[in-house]
């Protein structure tokens, strides 16, 4: 288990403030969970499934935590949460969040991510306690612009049931805001990688654990859809920003972007160079268009963050990358 240090700052916004994290025993909730922990707030988690391994556990945070077991769209069981434990801020993460899966199972992946979405929101606005809401969405969420970058004000035009189930969410969220003043904001990330993602579907901590494992990793497209990927920790970083200062951002949407759009072959191959496999390991293409159709390019542009919080991611892939390596690297009996 990982070894969590707190190192509580008694300036710390959020020292004392319960949070409110749904998907909190995901590979974003837990990192979330844990860097707020260290700086003093009581976390309550929503967990579906306790599936094994997850990321609360590998974290070793269950018992610095309140985890909750339940839907988040069962409307009665958020209302009781936000009752309960009367958080001042809600972090809105579970989701279905895979993209095969939510082409073979497009109904419940729209429960999860809209009903879930509404369920949620409707229940803050009906609590009292609620100050600060961040809702992750996706870069995902634009469909396929013919420009890029990705920027905030392009129109939201998912077509495959993911991307359509993100850019739901996302509206959702920016209409409770105008409509009933509900604090929310909205985040659009690049795909986001780092320690102890346990979704070896996901190509990055699949890559790092098969080369690892000196097997050839699989590469489910062609390699060249060009995607943007940014590390855990500028993302956790990302949304207690746009949190603490909800005043001006809520009812807004913000990319969290890197600007380094590269093909999904070459990430791989850069994977096994910095993992010190070069010539050992070589990808294997298995395309199955069928169930993975994805969007060919995407990438966004990170400059209204910048401007109006002064945030901006501080890892470079590269970095990201031999830290991630170096993380499964350590545990890799996990992954046997």
């Amino acid at each position: 288990m990982e070894k969590l240090v707190i190192e509580r700052d008694a300036n710390s916004f959020w020292v004392g403030r319960t949070v409110f994290i749904t998907g909190g025993s995901g590979f974003v909730g837990a990192n979330l969970a844990g860097k707020l922990v260290t700086l003093g707030a009581s976390v309550v988690c929503l967990e579906r499934d306790r599936v094994s391994p997850n990321s609360l556990d590998v974290l070793d945070l269950r018992e610095k935590v309140t985890v909750v077991a339940g839907s988040v769209e069962d409307i009665s069981l958020i209302e009781r949460i936000l009752n309960e434990y009367q958080p001042d801020a809600v972090f809105h993460l579970a989701a279905q969040a895979l993209v095969g899966a939510a082409n073979r199972s497009p109904l419940a992946t729209f429960e999860a991510n809209i009903r879930g979405t509404y369920v949620l929101l409707e229940a803050c606005r009906r609590s009292g306690s609620v100050s600060r809401i961040v809702m992750a969405s996706s870069d995902k969420a634009y469909g396929s612009p013919d420009v890029l970058p990705y920027r905030e004000n392009f129109p939201l035009q998912g077509v495959f049931p993911y991307d359509v189930s993100k850019s739901c969410s996302d509206m959702l969220s920016r209409s409770f805001a105008h409509t009933y003043e509900l604090p929310v904001s909205v985040t659009r990330s690049a795909n986001i990688y780092g320690p102890a993602d346990v979704n070896l579907s996901r190509v990055v901590p699949g890559t790092i654990v098969s080369v690892l494992k000196n097997e050839s990793p699989i590469i489910r497209s062609d390699g060249t859809p060009v995607r943007e990927f940014i590390h855990i920790d500028d993302v956790v970083g990302g949304y207690l920003a746009v949190a603490e200062s909800i005043e001006k951002t809520k009812g807004e949407a913000f990319n969290f972007g890197t600007n380094e759009p590269l093909r999904i072959l070459d990430l791989v191959t850069r994977i096994i160079r910095l993992a010190g496999r070069e010539g050992a390991v070589e990808p294997t293409i298995m395309l199955d268009s069928k169930i993975e159709r994805e969007i060919d390019e995407q990438y966004l542009s990170g400059e209204k963050i910048a401007s109006v919080l002064g945030w901006h991611p501080e890892i470079t892939l590269e970095t990201g990358l031999k830290d991630s390596i170096d993380w499964y690297a350590r545990h890799i009996d996990r992954f046997a």
